[in-house]
């Protein structure tokens, strides 16, 4: 008995892992093993000498039991550090690219138009996109007969409240949140939504940017001044603008703006269909019954208003062929703007 309490401890001594641990356990503590083996010895002995034999017994079988436990700690404390050390991150090893996302070519944009405009002193005004005809339409000089109100451009949700077709809706909101008070700088972005069918140039929801700045003696010159530096900052120094005559119910006088192409640098060539200027937006200075329905005098005061497309610009300024890429949220398409950010 005192060999097998001897050699047992050596045994678990020596262990290097938890395996081995195993195999000594097996040996000494299973039901065939040593320690069993001594205890069917017992039923050998005389009556008298059982007790003291069964005693001594299970006292090595306690004592082993014992040594198996704080080896099996032991072990698996060592197992555990080694685990630590294989996990251990090199902070001077090079790591690996992970796979993050990119701002969307329409975010690159509006993001873009929005911080040149906050640089001259705008601010950014935002509205519902679920609108009441009163500040989409009527506070926008368009009256109950105008053809813009026709049901084939107009998303309706009952006589009353329509989808925005034009951020407009905004400045009309933060005119009469002026009262009457200038100066008003302000740009409006937001999506919009219009009866269309969708092609390679058109689609029923777009992201459109406009501009709104009322105060004492206002021109038409201001305007060209502010979006001759917009067409600069967006598609090169080398741009210049001109304005045509043109018709919108909110603004009078009304311009298109076109802006010489940059890709012939005016001479002509397929992007700008050979005539070596690009339409970006419409202008004009505000209508008189705009402001006046807000609560501003147009003999003391004038403004200017301008509206452009996100995606238009877009499309200009990355040489996108289809609108409908936008939208398609294809990660090949989009990882063509990291670059951009």
């Amino acid at each position: 008995m005192e060999n097998v309490l001897k050699e047992g401890l050596l045994a678990i001594e020596a262990c290097q892992n938890l395996g081995d641990l195993q195999n000594v356990r097996n040996e000494y503590l299973s039901k065939k093993g040593l320690v069993t083996q001594l205890m069917g010895k017992m039923k050998d002995l005389p009556a008298e000498d059982k007790p003291a034999y069964g005693a001594q017994v299970n006292q090595i079988k306690q004592s082993l039991e014992a040594a198996f436990k704080l080896k099996e700690e032991a072990l698996q404390e060592a197992a555990f550090d080694v685990q630590l050390q294989k996990g251990k991150i090199d902070l001077s090893l090079p790591s690996a690219m992970p796979l993050v996302g990119t701002l969307h070519p329409l975010t690159i944009v509006q993001t873009e138009i929005e911080q040149f405009f906050m640089g001259m002193g705008y601010l950014v005004k935002e509205g519902p996109e679920v609108e009441l005809d009163y500040y989409n339409f009527e506070r926008a000089n368009i009256p109950q007969d105008h053809p813009a109100r026709d049901m084939q451009d107009t998303f309706y949700i009952n006589a009353e409240w329509l989808l925005r077709t034009h951020t407009t809706a905004i400045q009309t909101r933060t005119l009469e949140a002026y009262k009457g008070e200038i100066p008003v700088k302000v740009i409006c972005p937001g999506k919009v939504f219009r009866k269309d069918d969708d092609d390679a140039t058109h689609s029923h929801q777009f992201v459109q940017i406009e501009g709104l700045v009322v105060g004492d003696k206002i021109s038409l010159a201001d305007l060209k001044g502010t979006l001759e530096l917009l067409a600069r900052h967006l598609f090169g120094e080398a741009r210049v603008i001109r304005f045509r005559p043109s018709y919108f119910q909110f603004t009078e006088p009304s311009v298109e703006v076109d802006v010489s192409c940059h890709i012939c640098n005016g001479k002509g060539c397929p992007t700008c269909k050979q005539s070596g200027w690009i339409e970006i937006l419409g202008a004009g200075m505000v209508h008189p019954n705009v402001l006046r329905m807000a609560g501003f005098d147009p003999e003391k005061v004038s403004g200017f208003a301008f509206g452009l497309g996100v995606e238009r610009v877009a499309l200009l300024k990355y040489g996108i062929d289809d609108i409908r890429h936008l939208y398609t949220n294809d990660l090949r398409f989009l990882n063509n703007f990291r670059r951009f950010e």
